[in-house]
């Protein structure tokens, strides 16, 4: 991490010899690429730094063409000569998510989902011009194969994990009826991919666009279809339809022409299909492979998600297996199967979570008079103690949070205590147990229990709503003011 950090300073030097003021690590979310925000006295700037030469130089390429078309994407500084750094444009850290979440479903939030459909019509039809798709990362079109991967990837990873017994034969005829009535559309541009609110940053009112490397030449459809249908977004069928409709109109005016509108949504509706699909296989992935917690939590709003979609859209094509299936998947008691036991206020269980020294204090002894609970030992992270700057922070301090999301491996401890505690707390409250305790420990006491219990906290009362009874042992009666 250091050289790499030397390193950015040095390209940045040869860019802008004006003294770094900042330089933080963005937290990482799904990829392997590693995010910086640099600031001087008067500009700021992002490095990225990435091992995958050929991504980066695909994304350089595009975001280089798109700016010339004047699409909303970074400006590229400067490349090192490995290509494994580059510096481009600091759009913020507010997304089109964050203002949803911030101001909820008003006429601010539809005019800025308004806008980023604008932007992206734009940068489908304008940036399609001339582009070189030679440079795409996986393949040169969202073609049949495409589409019969993202049927495969659903149906590996997520519907075959319900065990739902099918004809296998009927269903690959129907996957590849599908996939060939989506690939004859009318209107092949660049497709974005992965176009969802969490990759449009609001600027000045304004939408930008990042994360477009793994772009190709697709259907129009698709980009609208994981923007409108993002689960996490929740927007109404009002809005989708009517956003729909100025999207088409956006169209319409770049192409200098009319479109086929019947058609154009009937093949809009298959594209929703695929997306919703190709979602849920990656939440079974990562949720029931990998066992990621986030993941399992999000698996029953896609799902509901996609039962209103069934309910009351048309694809346009017969599939006779298929949409037996996809009826099946979406019953209750299938959506029950990923959505976590809540407790109520009569639920009488209270999980006691504790921080401790095993320096200082040892571990917690248990009032409750049950014994037994969970004692687990963060002494294998490493301990943000022993650098300087962190001696005198805590676990609730920002530096010392990042630090440990993003230079150790506590997130993969985090997830697997998850998985460990979940257990008993389930089976706790179905048999109206009264408590259960759970100790975090470290050398002081000081950072990494602290950021672990507070983590598992947070985690607990967000999936079961249960009552948490929060301590901190070494840090109580010193004053502090941090809340989880």
């Amino acid at each position: 991490m250091t050289t790499t950090i030397e390193d950015i300073r040095e390209l940045l030097r040869t860019y802008d010899p004006a003294p770094v003021t900042t330089l933080e690590k963005i937290p990482q979310s799904g990829s392997n690429r590693m995010y910086f925000r640099i600031h001087t006295a008067e500009r700021s700037y992002i490095a990225t730094y990435n091992e995958n030469v050929r991504e980066n130089r695909t994304f350089v390429h595009f975001s280089r063409h798109f700016r010339a078309r004047g699409c909303p994407v970074p400006e590229i500084y400067t490349v090192n000569e490995t290509y494994t750094i580059y510096l481009q444009e600091d759009f913020g850290d507010t997304s089109l998510l964050n203002e949803l979440e911030m101001h909820g479903h008003g006429d601010h939030v539809y005019e800025l989902f308004r806008r980023s459909l604008q932007a992206l019509a734009k940068l489908q039809i304008k940036g399609n011009e001339d582009l070189d798709y030679s440079w795409s990362i996986t393949s040169r079109e969202f073609g049949k194969q495409a589409i019969l991967s993202d049927l495969l990837y659903f149906k590996y990873y997520f519907l075959d994990t319900l065990e739902i017994p099918y004809d296998k034969e009927k269903l690959i005829d129907d996957f590849e009826a599908l996939s060939t009535y989506l690939t004859h559309v009318d209107h092949k541009y660049f497709m974005f991919r992965d176009f969802q609110s969490r990759n449009i940053l609001i600027r000045d009112e304004q939408p930008h666009f990042i994360d477009f490397q793994g772009g190709m030449k697709g259907a129009l459809q698709y980009d609208v279809a994981s923007m409108l249908w993002q689960a996490k977004a929740e927007l109404s069928d009002d809005w989708k339809t009517s956003l729909l409709e100025h999207y088409m109109d956006f169209v319409e005016t770049l192409l200098e022409k009319k479109i086929d509108r019947l058609r154009f949504v009937s093949q809009y509706n298959g594209y929703v299909l695929i997306r919703l699909l190709q979602v849920l296989g990656a939440y079974g992935f990562r949720g029931l492979f990998e066992r990621k917690a986030h993941f399992l939590t999000s698996i029953p709003l896609a799902l509901r998600n996609f039962k209103w979609f069934l309910t009351n859209k048309q694809v346009g094509i017969v599939l006779p297996e298929f949409e037996r299936l996809l009826g099946l998947m979406v019953e209750e008691n299938v959506i029950h199967r990923f959505e976590p036991l809540r407790a109520t206020e009569q639920t009488p269980l209270v999980v006691h979570v504790n921080s401790f020294s095993y320096k200082k204090t040892g571990i917690p002894g248990d009032d409750s008079g049950n014994g037994g609970g969970f004692v687990f030992d963060c002494r294998g992270i490493l301990n943000p103690g022993r650098i300087t700057e962190f001696k005198v922070l805590t676990g609730r301090d920002k530096a010392v949070k990042d630090f440990l999301e993003q230079q150790t491996r506590m997130p993969e401890f985090l997830n697997s205590i998850y998985n460990i505690v979940d257990i008993a707390v389930e089976d706790y409250i179905k048999r109206d147990f009264e408590s259960l305790s759970v100790n975090f420990g470290c050398t002081g006491g000081q950072h990494r229990s602290v950021y672990a219990a507070d983590a598992l906290a947070r985690h607990l009362r967000n999936k079961f709503h249960v009552k948490v009874d929060l301590h901190h042992i070494e840090q109580e009666g010193k004053n502090w003011v941090n809340t989880p």
